[in-house]
């Protein structure tokens, strides 16, 4: 089973989401990394955009699979990790630590309330898994 740390909230389409006061970081969830294998790229949209809930971020390339990443809140993008240019790998080893692809400051906090909590996700995760 994947590991799927409480704490943070979670998308259906994978991402994960931490909370620090007005800004949020976002990565891939570790079920997601497993499912597209290999990560060895990943495109991120422009700092400073403003993105909509549910508008793409940007793209992660794995050896399987091209996939778009989701923004899960709506906001102002205004991080994003650095050393997965050179070594995108970190986000399959440590997708909730060194692994972090985004950070954004929240416009619309009400929009975390609609997120899945760590056993939702997990429930989740366990219907998309390939048997």
């Amino acid at each position: 089973m994947a590991n799927i740390p409480e704490g943070l909230k979670y998308t259906e389409t994978h991402e994960w989401v931490k909370v620090e006061g007005d800004t949020v970081t976002i990565g891939i969830t570790d079920f997601a990394q497993s499912e597209l294998s290999d990560i060895v790229y990943i495109d991120l949209t422009a700092l400073g955009k403003q993105v909509k809930q549910t508008d793409t971020l940007g793209t992660i390339e794995a050896v399987k699979a091209v996939t778009d990443l989701y923004a899960p809140v709506s906001g102002t993008v205004t991080e994003s990790n650095g050393t997965l240019n050179d070594s995108p790998a970190t986000v399959n080893t440590d997708p909730y630590g060194a692994g972090w692809i985004a950070k954004m400051k929240l416009s619309k906090p009400e929009e975390l309330e609609k997120l899945l909590d760590a056993a939702a996700y997990a429930e989740l995760a366990r219907k998309s898994e390939h048997h």
